[in-house]
């Protein structure tokens, strides 16, 4: 499934609500079919991303484990 991802946003070393809302922010900003990933180092963000996506018309397409401690989150523009 490894598709092209249009955007990265580093959110390691934020905790919430930061990669909450500037994922959002991205997420409204992209265009239809653009994908984003996220890489975040707090577990609770892992939690509420993809609850605030789905918010701002995105769908996460996958949650992965990158090292410890730390996932990518990758989402698509609905």
């Amino acid at each position: 499934m490894a598709s092209k991802v249009d955007y990265t946003l580093d959110e390691r070393g934020e905790v919430c609500p930061i990669p909450d809302v500037e994922t959002r922010r991205k997420v409204k900003e992209m265009k239809s079919g653009e994908t984003l990933e996220v890489l975040i180092d707090y577990a609770l963000s892992k939690e509420r991303i993809p609850v605030s996506v789905k918010a701002a018309g995105g769908e996460v397409l996958s949650i992965e484990e990158s090292g410890p401690s730390e996932w990518k989150i990758t989402i698509k523009k609905l």
